[in-house]
């Protein structure tokens, strides 16, 4: 069984994969060929944002608008710490500080009174400038961006949407990566929309943004690549990569509706004995990961893997106890639910291509464990 099976997507759609790759080869334009533009085109249709401008990976897509902001020394970027390293990663990278703020507790996403409490603390200390928010839409939900973009405008912070796990999701009818000034995505090969290797894009509807994002992202260049206007990386998506994601994108939408059937599934068989992942009121998760809750964590995951299905704990740690990043600042108001959930959560198979068969074994092989402990609690 696998946790996340790219090989039966693979066979779905090898036939125009490989013609797609062979074109690639032939035509022999390997940086910046034809079917990266397509690629933009279709992606920002797909989104419904006016420009994608297309990267090396997900974590140039967060640092290039950081770059195209001015963001550096002596400003304050709030993020999530129940997170993936590179979202507190490119704010110390662009010399500013990562203020880490708590999730909440039913979607996992930034909290938004924590967040409030982290912007007065800042401004009242007066060392740092407040100067953007960079909200995760983790396991594949948005996050809550009616109250974030009402604080942004109020305090003139810029909001970069970490789409990093959310392709394919939405809030009330808006396409994930389409939130705040700029969003950012990954196609690492296990995101809900991967390539077969590193890959990125950033989503804005700010012409003067995504031409600055544009150069930035190209050795910051002016007219031409020798003509170099600002100092930037080199940061492209590789045509052959803009291949694969073209015929990936095309079946995208069938495999979200095949995602949240397993992700009900899910819910339906274990909603009664753990603490299971749901949608909220008008989002649709992109379901990058399946997440469960239970204070037998520890020995479920034991039990899984003795009966052959994988598990993750996504994450073992938050980012203000890793040691890269503990000595930046924190919300005032704690981050207990932050370092509560990497006691509890479970990440389970999740795929467009997990078969009921399957997952009916997951279900009944921890709907066993949880009630046998529970039953020999009781009879204690």
């Amino acid at each position: 069984m696998q946790f996340i099976d790219l090989g039966a997507q693979r066979e779905r759609i090898r036939d125009r994969l490989k013609a797609a790759i062979d074109r690639v080869v032939e035509e022999g334009r390997y940086i910046l060929g034809p079917q990266v533009a397509e690629f933009e085109n279709k992606l920002a249709a797909y989104i419904g944002t006016k420009h994608v401008v297309a990267c090396a990976n997900g974590t140039d897509a967060l640092l290039l608008p950081l770059f195209a902001a001015g963001v550096g020394p002596g400003d304050a970027v709030f993020v999530p710490s129940f997170t993936f390293a590179a979202t507190a990663e490119v704010v110390a990278l662009a010399k500013a500080e990562p203020v880490f703020v708590d999730v909440d507790p039913a979607t996992y996403n930034i909290d938004i009174g924590s967040l409030e409490a982290a912007i007065a603390m800042i401004k009242k200390e007066g060392r740092l400038k407040p100067k953007a928010i960079i909200p995760v839409d983790l396991f594949g939900l948005a996050a809550d961006y009616d109250a974030i973009m009402a604080i942004a405008n109020r305090e003139n912070l810029m909001v970069i949407e970490d789409a990093a796990q959310s392709m394919g999701g939405s809030l009330d009818g808006k396409m994930c990566g389409s939130f705040g000034a700029v969003g950012s995505t990954s196609f690492y090969p296990a995101k809900p929309l991967g390539c077969y290797g590193d890959g990125g894009a950033m989503f804005t509807n700010d012409d003067a943004l995504a031409e600055q994002l544009r150069s930035f992202a190209f050795h910051g260049k002016g007219e031409t690549q020798y003509d170099n206007v600002r100092v930037g990386i080199n940061s492209r998506l590789d045509t052959l990569q803009a291949a694969i994601l073209i015929e990936k994108l095309a079946i995208l939408e069938d495999e979200m509706v095949a995602r949240q059937l397993v992700a009900n599934r899910y819910a339906e068989g274990l909603g009664d004995i753990v603490t299971a992942a749901r949608n909220l009121g008008g989002s649709r998760s992109a379901w990058a990961q399946y997440a469960i809750e239970t204070p037998k964590r520890d020995g479920l995951k034991a039990h899984l893997g003795e009966k052959g299905i994988p598990s993750v704990i996504y994450y073992v740690k938050p980012l203000h106890a890793q040691v890269a990043y503990r000595d930046y600042p924190r919300t005032p108001t704690g981050l207990a639910v932050s370092e509560e959930l990497p006691k509890r959560i479970l990440c389970l198979p999740m795929h467009a291509y997990l078969s009921e068969t399957d997952q009916d074994r997951i279900i009944e092989t921890i709907r066993n464990y949880i009630g046998s402990n529970s039953a020999q609690a009781a009879a204690e």
